[in-house]
């Protein structure tokens, strides 16, 4: 299934259990009929639709995001919670899932070599999940008991893998096919802004990424908290970063992402990496981690 396919699949599963709460709660939105027509508006056009693109996507998911904001607008003025929210937002403890690439292990060759891409995915990503369920089982069982045992390790279990998948799922959605050149809209005027242009920022990052000592990660993240965006590092997944902010971009330089085709050259594998960024997924996480400010 190509990406786009299965970014439509995946808005229409989730267009279907949005129109069904609205079906379960017609007291709420009776009053607002013309959400529930948008909906039901939008789900046709996905499935009459015979070309897809991915613009054409996120269109369609903006228009289906602010239906949703508006409906909730309405559920919390009467009170109730949204079971949809619930359903998408929360992972029972212990329950954590590798999540499905969106494009296939050989999709970003030459830049990434095929065999990279399943051991990363099937055996190192894969192996993150089962160390957070693991010690998100392993601290739920000891509150039970109330007697912690070793609470150090855990808690360091618990930041290691936790951080590993969820970089990971991240750094998977940033890649594409398609993808490379520059960013466009807000996410490049805001580069501009905050870096003097797309050229130094790619030369700030690709040296804070071949500089990362033993295994980690560069990150472009937006920081709330000064409103801007910035380029920091983490040693492993977690270690010698900032709190408070929200990840945007980041690049996996640990050996297992590249060594088997750049061995010792990861300022190749860095160089290369550039060709294959999906600026647009960067840009609309941008979008909405900019909604996040906070005082300094």
């Amino acid at each position: 299934m190509s990406m786009e396919r299965q970014y439509s699949h995946d808005l229409m599963k989730w267009l279907e259990k949005f129109s069904n709460e609205l079906k379960v709660n017609e007291n709420v939105t009776r009053n607002s009929s013309d959400v529930v027509g948008k909906v039901e508006g939008l789900l046709h056009q996905l499935k009459e639709r015979s070309y897809i693109d991915a613009a054409y996507l996120r269109q369609l998911e903006k228009e289906a995001e602010q239906l949703y904001y508006d409906y909730l607008k309405i559920k919390t003025s009467s009170g109730q919670r949204s079971a949809l929210n619930e359903s998408t937002s929360r992972i029972p403890i212990g329950s954590h899932s590798l999540p499905k690439l969106p494009y296939q292990y050989d999709s970003l060759e030459p830049y990434i070599h095929r065999r990279i891409m399943e051991l990363h995915h099937k055996k190192h990503h894969q192996s993150y999940v089962d160390g957070l369920n693991k010690a998100e089982k392993n601290l739920q069982e000891q509150r039970k008991k109330n007697k912690f045992e070793n609470i150090k390790h855990w808690e360091r279990e618990l930041a290691f893998h936790g951080a590993g998948h969820y970089l990971h799922s991240l750094f998977w959605q940033v890649l594409s096919p398609k993808g490379g050149g520059k960013p466009k809209g807000e996410l490049a005027n805001q580069i501009d802004l905050d870096f003097e242009g797309f050229h130094s920022f790619k030369n700030h990052f690709s040296e804070a990424a071949n500089g990362v000592e033993g295994s980690g990660w560069a990150i472009l993240v937006w920081s709330p908290r000064v409103g801007r965006l910035e380029i920091l590092t983490a040693e492993k997944h977690q270690n010698l970063t900032q709190w408070d902010v929200i990840p945007l971009l980041p690049l996996d330089v640990w050996e297992h992402a590249y060594y088997l085709q750049y061995e010792n050259e990861r300022h190749r594998y860095v160089n290369n990496w550039w060709n294959i960024i999906n600026w647009p997924y960067v840009e609309e996480r941008y979008k909405t981690a900019k909604r996040n400010i906070w005082l300094p």
